[in-house]
């Protein structure tokens, strides 16, 4: 059972602005949230421990506005709402309104305010390596995964090994597939699989061809996009089966959302299509 809890209008003293006076002085800002959570075992029990205390959430919220500093109360808002996802493993996704009454833009008005809402998304990766230890390679990179707070509940399929697919003259793959829940949006976790690629030292020579590392964004929630260095859901994975088969491990039933088919049943597909190029 779906619920949320509503914190409505919490005035909390901050520094926070453009102008010096603003940091020094500092002045009221009034935050506003929406938890969204499953209600259903505290319903079921009646206990605090199987819900969100919102005291605490209150609590939080104020030390964020006291002990932080911002020039711009969106980068506010991003916090608070980033920090309680983190904070409250219980919610699934948030809505904070950050206002500032006393906005100094010497006119008339009640307040000025800004909103943004955050959530845990349900993302699925490709990964794969050939160059140097591939399997201590794969490693680090979900071991890196793992260590950013922005990212929980890091699975990763059995690594399968794999003849190359597009360009021939490397050697075999390691690959296989990586689920995970995060709160970045897909630009942001974009650029975090750039800079694990970049530590582990993945050079872009060849289209398609040696890496120590590659990390392909394959699914995010059911989002779709394409823009020029970003595609979701990733455009050639419906045929690659190095990429589908560890999929399936992880969630066979998953619904691809342009072609609304399960994901065993266009693993299915594809291994009956002849002429496909098979890397098993």
């Amino acid at each position: 059972m779906n619920g949320e809890i509503i914190i409505k209008s919490l005035e909390c003293f901050g520094f926070h602005g453009v102008l010096e006076e603003e940091k020094k002085l500092g002045q009221k800002f009034v935050i506003s949230a929406k938890l969204n959570l499953d209600v259903s075992k505290a319903v079921e029990t009646d206990a605090c421990e199987n819900t969100v205390n919102y005291s605490e959430v209150c609590h939080m919220i104020s030390d964020i506005v006291r002990d932080t500093n911002y020039n711009l109360i969106e980068s506010l808002a991003d916090r608070i709402a980033k920090e309680i996802l983190i904070a409250f493993p219980l919610v699934d996704s948030i809505y904070v309104k950050v206002e500032k009454p006393w906005a100094p833009i010497k006119l008339g008005l009640d307040t000025v305010a800004v909103a943004t809402e955050k959530k845990w998304h349900n993302v699925y990766l490709g990964v794969g390596s050939n160059l140097g230890d591939s399997q201590a390679n794969i490693e680090s990179a979900v071991k890196m995964m793992k260590a950013s707070e922005y990212n929980k509940d890091v699975m990763i399929s059995n690594l399968i090994k794999t003849k190359p697919y597009g360009y021939k003259e490397q050697d075999d793959f390691l690959n296989g597939a990586i689920s995970l829940k995060t709160i970045m949006e897909p630009k942001e976790l974009l650029h975090f699989l750039q800079k694990i690629e970049e530590e582990l030292q993945r050079i872009r020579n060849i289209h398609w061809g040696p890496r120590t590392i590659d990390l392909d964004v394959l699914l995010f929630d059911d989002f779709v996009t394409v823009e020029q260095d970003l595609v979701i859901p990733h455009p050639d994975m419906c045929n690659r089966d190095f990429v589908l088969k560890p999929l399936c491990e992880l969630n066979p039933y998953l619904v691809h959302p342009l072609k609304k088919k399960r994901l065993c049943e266009i693993y299915s597909e594809l291994q009956q299509e002849r002429g496909y190029e098979k890397t098993l």
